[in-house]
């Protein structure tokens, strides 16, 4: 009896594989029990305005139910923060700094490209941070694009929200008010903005970040933090 092949039909491929390609670059991916839970924070902080699509951005609303289950989960025993942000919304923003800061279990965050903006109070929300050597973190005042209306009125909320944010990166690091403040408001360094621009190290030295280091050094850091607080049960 003869049988029919159909070279047409095209060849059958594992879903999950192909996804994985798609999504991640690569065929399987690590499947390892872990206590820490890895969470990044890249591109633009998305806020209560829909940015471009081509915009590459962290959504505070899916940020946010992240770290009630972080905190909720008992298998998760600590959390590693990955930052490389430009900055964006200030207020949705400093709403996820706040939510790291005031969970129980112990976070260490590392600045890799860039904690620009409201990047800054981000990186200083952990119990410790680290930055990479050639990461940057850009200090300025709060600022806004469009048509303003009723300027003294203005001008007093933008001191106010810049009020909050100079208090909780003070609040969460060891640099003082007055170098914090002489950062944000120098002028010259930056070509249309007044602020600094700190490189690696630098951050470390204006007592911004705690510590040069990279993810060996982070989950190093972690772990033990994470053994500290299991011993003090």
């Amino acid at each position: 009896m003869d049988t029919f092949k159909n070279d047409d039909l095209p060849p059958q491929t594992n879903t999950a594989v192909q996804q994985n390609i798609q999504s991640f670059g690569q065929t399987n991916l690590p499947n390892f029990e872990s206590s820490i839970h890895c969470l990044t924070i890249i591109g633009q902080i998305e806020g209560h305005l829909i940015l471009p699509p081509q915009n590459k951005t962290t959504k505070y609303e899916h940020i946010i139910p992240q770290l009630v289950a972080i905190e909720e989960n008992p298998q998760i025993k600590g959390l590693l923060i990955l930052l490389n942000t430009v900055g964006g919304d200030v207020e949705a923003g400093l709403a996820i700094a706040e939510m790291i800061s005031s969970l129980s279990k112990p976070t260490v965050s590392i600045v890799l490209g860039g904690g620009h903006s409201i990047g800054v109070p981000l990186a200083v929300s952990s119990n410790y941070s680290f930055i990479v050597p050639s990461a940057t973190m850009t200090i300025h005042p709060i600022r806004m694009t469009g048509l303003v209306i009723g300027v003294p009125q203005t001008f007093d909320y933008f001191n106010k929200m810049q009020d909050r944010i100079v208090e909780f990166v003070i609040r969460n690091s060891r640099i003082k008010r007055d170098a914090f403040m002489n950062l944000m408001l120098k002028i010259g360094e930056l070509a249309n903005d007044v602020g600094t621009i700190l490189v690696g190290k630098e951050a470390v030295d204006y007592g911004l970040i705690d510590e040069v280091g990279g993810v060996s050094e982070a989950i190093n850091k972690l772990q033990q933090l994470i053994k500290e607080k299991e011993n003090k049960r």
